[in-house]
């Protein structure tokens, strides 16, 4: 077999990354990504890409965030496991997924190519996730009118809420930062990832019971691909009530009452009480989304 050849893309040459066969549709879930020609990398064999990579970032950022596209054609594992191996970044992976694919024959023949790929690079699943996305057809969800909703400028406030959250957390994000560094270092990751996000600090709110009680939080965010559900989280204390519903539908309402035309949110698949609440929120399962890490963490 004709030798691999891993290399990065610059501008000159970014066209030859859109030369892959694309069964799993991901040109058009990323249509609103910015990438970065630099980030790209691919894998050619006889002057065929055979596999391709997409670092990603944020504007500002000067590192990339995670891998969210990653494509390896049939056959071709090991030269995808070499284009992950060489990177220079060695950060989180996304596949994204169509919702249902392990029931469509091409979708899970594509899907295990990718994985195997990831798997001999040694990359670990972490946790697989449904991501949804509202538009204003699915409808607005009912506000229940049990909760209470105001902004609160003391990140300590939240600090102190999300340590408690993750305290008893489903999100296998947060309780790998909690493995690594407990309830502050899970509870930081958090904060930091909402203040990266560009939408206002001003959105952030706390939910109050009728008696003035906390009940939880929610953060309405903008990521730089557009509205999303950046945060629900119900207080230990206060569980067991439905909370987590009322949360999201007011993060979906005060997103909406700002002209977002679509609100994307995501749950890990393990977590069936918050599935359960975005279903009955309207929200539809758009993509299902692997996330898988580098063996050791640096």
């Amino acid at each position: 077999m004709t030798e691999t050849v891993v290399r990065a893309l610059g501008t000159s040459d970014a066209h030859l990354f859109d030369t892959l066969p694309d069964p799993l549709g991901a040109r058009e879930a990323h249509a609103r990504t910015t990438h970065r020609p630099e980030w790209k990398r691919i894998a050619l064999r006889d002057g065929n890409v055979v596999a391709r990579g997409a670092w990603w970032g944020g504007p500002d950022d000067t590192t990339p965030v995670n891998i969210n596209w990653f494509d390896v054609a049939e056959g071709e594992e090991e030269a995808g496991a070499q284009l992950l191996r060489t990177a220079p970044h060695q950060v989180e992976l996304e596949l994204n997924l169509p919702a249902g694919w392990r029931g469509d024959p091409v979708a899970r023949a594509a899907g295990e190519t990718r994985l195997n790929a990831a798997r001999a690079a040694g990359y670990e699943v972490l946790v697989e996730r449904f991501m949804y996305r509202w538009t204003p057809a699915c409808g607005l969800p009912e506000r229940p009118g049990r909760l209470t909703f105001a902004p609160e400028p003391d990140d300590a406030v939240f600090f102190d809420a999300l340590r408690r959250i993750h305290s008893v957390t489903l999100d296998a994000h947060a309780l790998r930062a909690i493995a690594e560094g407990g309830l502050d270092q899970a509870a930081q990751e958090e904060l930091d990832f909402f203040h990266w996000c560009p939408s206002p600090r001003e959105w952030w709110q706390v939910a109050y019971t009728p008696g003035g009680e906390p009940a939880g939080i929610h953060i309405p965010a903008h990521n730089p691909s557009g509205p999303c559900v950046g945060f629900i989280g119900v207080l230990p204390e206060q569980r067991g009530r439905g909370y987590a519903y009322d949360l999201l539908a007011e993060c979906t309402h005060f997103l909406a009452e700002r002209g977002a035309e679509f609100v994307a949110g995501a749950t890990d698949q393990g977590n069936f009480p918050m599935a359960a609440n975005f279903a009955k929120a309207g929200y539809p399962v758009v993509l299902e989304r692997i996330n898988l890490v580098p063996g050791a963490r640096g």
